[in-house]
């Protein structure tokens, strides 16, 4: 009798996968392939590419599973298989648009019921866009992916602190952009949003 793939950890099924498991496979896509999705779609901000992304992607983890040692989390080193690939599909676009450095990212692809996400105006998300890609990157890994900074740091490939830090002043950022703002329906909706997003510092 087969063991129950639902109740096993990522880890197993990667073990499972290494024995010739293909059933095992397709259990670590359905567990990953909707936030995979979600995520990619807010760095390509287009359905298709970001389909293509996804799909490479796990092609890509399984050709290279032998690989994986196991020292971060599989869903770190996936999101990071990912953001790789999103990455590289924008600069086989670069010639038909902007440079990769100011590509918007689509944080409002999903709307959670959560104050975080209904907070958001379409001001709020205008900053976001704005804010250098490491900065925004680590906002939306940890505020929309809820991820820790390990997990950040590891899909980012640079250190737990520097993870943090991008986060920090990803958010003093945009708490300045706002302080400016005359529109004071804009700063409020802010300040909701700001209260929100500022326990995720430190909290893991």
């Amino acid at each position: 009798m087969g063991k129950d793939l639902l109740i096993l950890t990522d880890n197993e099924l990667v073990q499972e996968i290494k024995t010739g498991n293909r059933k095992a496979f397709s259990e670590i896509v359905k567990r990953h392939q909707k936030s995979l999705l979600r995520m990619s779609l807010r760095f390509v901000k287009d359905l298709d590419m970001a389909e293509d992304v996804v799909q490479e992607s796990f092609i890509k983890a399984f050709e290279k599973l032998n690989a994986f040692e196991g020292r971060s989390s599989f869903k770190s080193w996936l999101f990071q298989i990912a953001v790789n690939t999103a990455k590289n599909k924008l600069r086989e676009r670069r010639r038909t648009t902007t440079d990769i450095d100011s590509v918007q990212l689509a944080v409002g692809a999903v709307a959670e019921s959560s104050l975080v996400h209904s907070a958001l105006s379409q001001e709020i998300q205008e900053e976001i866009d704005k804010l250098p890609t490491k900065q925004r990157t680590a906002l939306i890994l940890r505020v929309y992916e809820d991820l820790s900074f390990k997990e950040i740091a590891d899909i980012m490939e640079c250190p737990y602190d520097t993870a943090k830090a991008n986060y920090r002043h990803a958010l003093m950022k945009l708490k300045d952009s706002f302080e400016q703002k005359s529109d004071m329906s804009v700063a409020d909706s802010f300040g909701g949003f700001y209260s929100e997003v500022a326990q995720y510092v430190e909290v893991e």
